[in-house]
């Protein structure tokens, strides 16, 4: 791919680390959940219409082209946000998406992919407010029964 002219703004353009092919990856995120959705490429162009249309537009390196994201399939992301990382070389796409985000028709490009970690199953995410559980009486200390109550219940 080379580098194709574009109206990004010099400012931004500037910032930007871009790979050997003029690319940098796009995150994009559902902006009210946090939720990653999927990974996309973007060149200066790319960015600057998704700047400026305020639709999520990514390049395609299998087809070498651009692709508004729901142009097809109707499962538009329209853009919320977009920031750059601290390095430059990543930006953050946070959207509202419409209907599935991955071509496959789930709601995440990552649904039902999660890999073994140290051999274990992936940890389901913990309870928003968990209860805290009391630590367990140790093994060589006998259980203490609770002392009688005399008189009325309080």
């Amino acid at each position: 791919m080379t580098a194709r002219a574009s109206d990004l703004d010099p400012a931004i353009a500037r910032q930007l680390k871009r790979d050997g092919s003029g690319l940098f990856p796009a995150v994009a995120q559902q902006y009210d959940s946090g939720e990653v959705l999927m990974v996309g490429w973007m060149d200066d162009e790319a960015l600057h219409r998704t700047l400026t249309t305020g639709r999520a537009t990514y390049w395609s390196r299998s087809r070498a082209e651009y692709w508004v994201k729901g142009d097809t399939s109707g499962h538009v992301q329209w853009v919320r946000s977009v920031a750059l990382d601290c390095d430059g070389d990543t930006v953050l796409v946070q959207v509202d998406q419409v209907g599935p985000a991955c071509h496959t028709g789930t709601r995440t490009c990552f649904t039902g992919r999660e890999l073994q970690v140290g051999g274990a199953r992936p940890l389901q995410p913990p309870a928003v407010n968990p209860t805290p559980t009391p630590p367990s009486t140790p093994m060589s200390m006998p259980a203490v029964a609770p002392a009688p109550t005399t008189g009325a219940p309080r």
